[in-house]
């Protein structure tokens, strides 16, 4: 009787261990889609989730550091035609995008809005007050040579000498960015003005309410020249990243779509991402990348479109004659460079790069380096203009707008998402382990308990 008892209890056993062991399989897939489905559910932008709170105000402090390409020999290129020399000064640093968005109106699996703009000096992370003074081209006389014909070079040189202007000013970084008043152009000009108290957008992007794939996708934004459809703003993504495929975004800095691809993944403040940097046809030339051949407007300075590293996105600047590139023409034609010297490009200090958390698609951290470059000229009537042989594209200023978020957001994020991913794990495995250990432990004691007391057994 004690034998059969025995008997019967390990094989109880075993089928408890087997059951908590089906169990734990089981809640491998179910866990999974409740996962699945919660991330989801907190990814869609409407209000009360997750996404939306940190999509209608940014979380993390961003800002905006500015070095200037400050020109050493500018009497020289305007008298004898030598060849540029910059010397990089910076940073001086702003704190952007404080302003939560406004005018934030849904309308069938849709929200629009504004995004507000401004600007706050931090002295803490400036090598100087904004008050210092840099030489720089001369924004004026570059917009005026660029929007005059050839045969109007006459009316120029005279508006010049009328206001004693030259090729190069010295100015303030706060003139150079914000704005002052120009004696040539007879307005404020700068090469952000106007800024503080503007907006940006309006912006139509989609909430994904219906299609989670979608969320943040832009559809529609003042005039761009490439298409802006299945392109988010880059704060966020579809959650669930396959990072075998590119990541597409819209800057409205640069008037345009990149995307990006992956490249490592890291450790941030213990949350794993995924490092995504600007693919190599980002700023190719039109002819080798078409989806550039909108920014090919003039074929005499860009070489019949040939030309790589810089993108002309005058149309979207008021037809002021701006040019783009990565910082110190990173990955541009060394022609470009060797028209002035002074620049020293860097992987690691000029690339452009995004890390992003791959199961809810959040942008937790980015660095968005780009140049800011303007164009002049050679002209026959043009005094300063005399001495240029060849078109120029010539550096004004580099930016790095950066963000990442704090230890604080890091442990709230760490704490709502993957404790709840990590728990659920854990209890998967150790009902799959327990179990399993359980049945094999009571099934093989059975089978020697059943072993011993079979009839015809030898002792």
């Amino acid at each position: 009787m004690g034998c059969c008892n025995r008997r019967c209890g390990l094989l109880a056993g075993a089928v408890f261990g087997a059951l908590l062991a089906v169990l734990g399989g089981i809640l491998i897939p179910a866990g999974n889609s409740i996962i699945e489905g919660t991330v989801k559910k907190e990814a869609v932008i409407e209000n009360g989730t997750t996404a939306y709170d940190n999509w209608v105000s940014t979380g993390a402090a961003v800002y905006r550091q500015f070095w200037f390409f400050d020109v050493t020999n500018p009497v020289e290129i305007v008298e004898n035609g030598a060849t540029p020399v910059v010397v990089q000064r910076g940073p001086y640093t702003y704190k952007t995008r404080y302003l939560p968005k406004e005018n934030v109106t849904f309308t069938n699996f849709t929200v629009t809005f504004l995004l507000p703009l401004g600007a706050i000096f931090e002295p803490s992370m400036s090598v100087g007050p904004e008050e210092d003074h840099i030489t720089v081209l001369n924004l004026a006389v570059a917009v005026t040579y660029s929007l005059t014909p050839t045969t109007l070079h006459g009316v120029v040189e005279r508006l010049i000498k009328s206001t004693n202007s030259s090729l190069f000013q010295r100015r303030s970084v706060k003139e150079l960015l914000w704005g002052y008043y120009d004696p040539m152009l007879k307005v404020t000009t700068g090469l952000f003005s106007p800024y503080n108290g503007t907006y940006d957008g309006p912006y139509t992007v989609s909430t994904g309410e219906d299609d989670i794939a979608n969320v943040g996708k832009i559809l529609s934004w003042p005039p761009s020249c490439n298409p802006l459809t299945s392109f988010s703003d880059a704060s966020s993504f579809a959650p669930f990243v396959d990072k075998r495929k590119p990541l597409y975004f819209f800057s409205s800095d640069i008037c345009r779509s990149v995307s990006a691809s992956y490249e490592d993944s890291l450790d941030l403040k213990g949350i794993k991402v995924y490092r995504y940097t600007l693919q190599p046809n980002t700023l190719a030339a039109p002819n080798v990348n078409p989806d550039n051949q909108c920014y090919c407007r003039d074929p005499k300075v860009t070489k019949n479109c040939t030309m790589a590293g810089v993108l002309d996105i005058s149309s979207c600047q008021g037809n002021k004659p701006i040019y783009i590139s990565l910082p110190h023409f990173l990955y541009g034609s060394p022609s470009l460079r060797e028209s002035v010297l002074g620049l020293s490009p860097s992987p690691e200090h000029h690339d452009t790069f995004m890390d992003v958390e791959p199961i809810t698609g959040f942008t937790l951290r980015f660095a968005k380096r780009i140049q800011v470059n303007m164009m002049y000229g050679p002209s026959k009537v043009i005094t300063v203009l005399k001495q240029v042989k060849d078109y120029t594209i010539f550096p004004i200023v580099w930016l790095n707008e950066t963000a990442a978020l704090d230890h604080e957001t890091a442990d709230m994020f760490k704490e709502e998402l993957f404790s709840r991913v990590e728990t659920l794990e854990v209890l998967q495995l150790s009902l799959l382990g327990i179990g399993v250990s359980i049945f094999v432990l009571c099934f093989t004691m059975y089978c020697v308990v059943r072993c011993r007391h079979s009839p015809g057994k030898f002792v």
